[in-house]
């Protein structure tokens, strides 16, 4: 089996031991991502940007998705979300799941991991 690992630049990738996405077994895996921005919404389409050029690069996109999992420390703060969601996804929502929980820097207010048909 070919895996192809796809990697942004971050210097956190190398400081943890990870890259943006793997593609394997016909999937493309993409770690969860976390946006820059003032607000949950802005984070949440700066994350989205980043997921959707790994995709790209994979030969993919966000039409090919079929799992997508959401954290949020606060999940009263995911709902602000879902036009933007709605947006991405359009007539090809993947299964989903949303998980309240701390995320590796409080400045972060979503980080989304996804799982793609190569």
């Amino acid at each position: 089996m070919t895996i192809k690992r796809i990697h942004t630049g971050s210097p956190f990738e190398a400081k943890i031991g990870y890259c943006r996405a793997v593609v394997a077994g016909g999937f493309v895996h993409v770690a969860g991502t976390v946006g820059q921005g003032d607000d949950v919404v802005e984070q949440c389409r700066a994350a989205l940007d980043v997921i959707g050029e790994a995709l790209a690069e994979a030969g993919s996109g966000f039409d090919k998705a079929v799992r997508v999992n959401y954290y949020l420390p606060d999940a009263a703060e995911f709902e602000p979300c879902w036009p933007v969601l709605t947006e991405v996804f359009g007539d090809n929502p993947p299964a989903a799941t949303m998980v309240e929980c701390n995320l590796i820097d409080s400045k972060y207010r979503i980080e989304i991991e996804l799982t793609a048909l190569a």
